[in-house]
């Protein structure tokens, strides 16, 4: 894959200006950094702003084949990238939580946020952004976490950047070559919340199980007194119990 990183000072939203930019007919491979975003946003329109350069801030412009029918692997691909990277940067090992966290204990490091996009002409697009806090941990009760706390280590940006498009590569030429499977497996062994009991808040009220898996097309499986429920969406916390 040709890769086409384009650098800012200063943006409103790295995922905006991919996602504009998917729609104008960009091609995949377009990678959207920026030092500093005024409008950055995580899930649920939630917002996320940090101090220049005190992290990774970016985007990936993703154009899905036919038979690719939903856009969680991208998720997928970009969260196990980021944790590769970090691994091999300075030995920080995120755990993954469901949908779009990296987290170090209990602590976040990272997320994740996905938008599909689909127009008459240019076709669909998975515009996929991820912010890695580098040297803050991120906005106050985020219960954040940042890679020089927890290494001792200060990474620059791009260096980030330049190991996470390798592995971001990587993935993607598994899922393409017919190995989604295998992508999926390290996806569901790095993944902390299988296991934990969860809350789960989402369009049908409030959940509370255990998560036991999840399924092919990446929703949480949910246990709870009435059977498996299946999750697509929605806001997971994980649930401790004081001693």
């Amino acid at each position: 894959m040709r890769w086409i990183v384009e650098e800012f000072a200063s943006i409103d939203s790295t995922n905006t200006y991919v996602a504009r930019r998917a729609t104008e007919g960009a091609p995949e491979g377009l990678v959207a950094r920026a030092d500093f975003q005024n409008a950055g946003r995580g899930r649920l329109d939630r917002t996320w702003e940090a101090p220049a350069r005190s992290g990774l801030l970016t985007s990936f412009l993703f154009r899905p084949t036919p038979d690719e029918s939903d856009p969680f692997i991208y998720t997928v691909a970009v969260a196990l990238a980021a944790r590769a990277a970090l691994v091999r940067l300075c030995g920080v090992r995120p755990d993954l939580k469901w949908p779009n966290d990296l987290l170090v204990g209990d602590r976040k490091v990272g997320g994740v946020l996905a938008e599909m996009l689909s127009e008459p002409e240019h076709g669909r697009a998975v515009v996929v952004g991820i912010g890695v806090n580098i040297t803050t941990e991120g906005p106050p009760g985020a219960n954040g976490t940042s890679v020089r706390h927890e290494s001792g280590v200060t990474i620059e940006p791009r260096a980030l950047l330049d190991i996470l498009i390798e592995e971001v590569e990587r993935r993607l030429a598994l899922v393409r070559d017919g190995e989604r499977a295998s992508v999926m497996e390290e996806f569901t062994s790095a993944l902390a919340t299988i296991g934990h009991e969860v809350q789960v808040e989402g369009p049908m009220g409030v959940l509370v199980g255990t998560a036991v898996g999840v399924s092919e097309h990446g929703h949480l499986l949910v246990r709870t007194p009435g059977g498996v429920d299946t999750i697509d969406v929605g806001d997971v916390t994980h649930v401790r119990h004081d001693p």
